[in-house]
């Protein structure tokens, strides 16, 4: 049997030809979900899987998938890789399209060597990964694994009035398949790293071990508007002010903890927003993340108590919604310890990792053995247009996959 690698300059080209898709006026990168980019990215993907002589099936979600079933793999649990092609506002060209297209990359290349697996093989692009127009994010994978109701999901509405339902059915991509309908053997999700730790390591590969958890929630804050001039500071239920108490102790907790928690208000806004009117209502954002759950736990309960505390202290009205949360992720160790023998394999430093950011592999670690593969992120920048991997750390990624799928596409068991 040949040890093949993969055609790195069609990963190159297929990378930079989808980055190229989705572009605004200003030159931005921006593929929402459901959105007429997004539509004209799945378009492209599917006309790859197509060339590649793949299967292509949609689920009632959006989920796109490319089968390949060779001959006597019958009704076996596929081997499953993928990620995602929706993109942020402004986005780089990598995060989450590396993955899908590298997935699709190492099938064909095994297809082009004749290699024959002894189960079926996947590359899925999962839907709202992002989730910038339409909450949670990972939605798609989630609905996937049966974490939420497919119907209630297509229910959910967007940042722009939309509901994704219909914008499914819009761009032609609200498919026949109930999510769910084939149950990985196992999953892998290659991805560039999205922080700084590789690069400054020297370290070209990270096996990922584990996932941290998540917790968002948007706090909304009431006190009383009034004039910013003959209002006394002591007289005040200034919400903005209570606001700022919160990010403030958010910040200065998280840095005097020796733990790897990090916290962060992403989205804040005032009400009525007036340069001389002491704002009546203050919304914002929350997002909590640690890879230890009871960690992550303690993080919501002090939080909890803060607000408590800023609502007595400054005379306002703290109310609290739960936007999203999920656990921390263990991956599979036979897989990390698979992707760490092929980085050894092929001559390259290999480290384990947590991973920083949520992703599909998370949701789909719920029904499948599953675990991700790092690349470095030129320093350490995602959700930017200066996101950036070097291609030969590109291409030694999707050796990796490619190996390690080759010894999984060969267990029988």
């Amino acid at each position: 049997m040949s040890n093949p690698s993969i055609d790195a300059a069609r990963l190159l080209d297929r990378i930079n030809a989808l980055g190229a898709i989705g572009r605004d006026a200003e030159g931005r990168l921006v593929r929402l979900a459901a959105s007429d980019a997004d539509k004209l990215g799945r378009d492209r993907f599917v006309s790859w899987l197509e060339d590649a002589g793949l299967e292509v099936a949609v689920d009632r979600i959006g989920n796109v998938f490319g089968i390949w079933r060779p001959d006597g793999a019958g009704d076996m649990r596929p081997l499953m890789l993928g990620s995602h092609i929706d993109t942020v506002i402004n986005a780089g060209i990598y995060d989450g399209c590396y993955g899908v297209l590298s997935g699709l990359e190492v099938i064909q290349t095994l297809k082009d060597d004749g290699f024959t697996p002894l189960r079926p093989m996947v590359v899925a692009a999962f839907t709202n990964e992002e989730g910038v127009r339409y909450a949670p994010d990972m939605l798609g994978s989630l609905v996937y694994v049966g974490g939420l109701d497919v119907d209630a999901a297509l229910a959910t509405g967007g940042t722009d009035g939309t509901v994704l339902g219909d914008e499914l059915q819009r761009i032609d991509y609200a498919g026949a398949h109930e999510p769910g309908f084939m149950t990985p053997y196992a999953y892998i999700e290659l991805h560039i790293e999205q922080g700084p730790v590789l690069e400054r390591e020297g370290i070209p590969v990270g096996a990922v071990q584990n996932l941290q958890g998540i917790s968002w929630q948007k706090v909304t804050i009431d006190g009383d508007a009034n004039h910013a001039g003959t209002t006394p500071i002591s007289m005040r239920r200034d919400a903005g002010y209570a606001a700022a108490r919160v990010v403030t102790f958010l910040r200065e907790r998280a840095k005097a903890s020796n733990t790897p928690t990090v916290a962060t208000v992403g989205c804040m806004g005032f009400e009525p927003n007036a340069i001389n009117v002491i704002p009546s209502r203050a919304t914002f954002t929350i997002d909590l993340r640690d890879p230890d759950d009871d960690r992550l736990k303690e993080e919501e309960a002090a939080l909890a108590a803060f607000l408590e505390k800023i609502a007595a202290e400054e005379q306002v009205d703290v109310s609290v919604e739960r936007l999203a949360r999920f656990e921390p992720v263990t991956f599979d160790h036979r897989i990390v310890e698979l992707v760490e023998k092929a980085a050894r394999d092929r001559g390259l430093a290999c480290r384990r990792m947590t991973s920083g950011a949520g992703h599909d592999a998370q949701m789909i670690a719920r029904i499948a053995p599953a675990a991700m593969i790092f690349v470095p992120s030129v320093g350490g920048i995602s959700h930017n247009p200066k996101e950036h991997t070097a291609d030969e750390d590109l291409v030694a990624g999707a050796n990796i996959l490619l190996d390690v799928v080759r010894q999984l596409a060969t267990k029988d068991s």
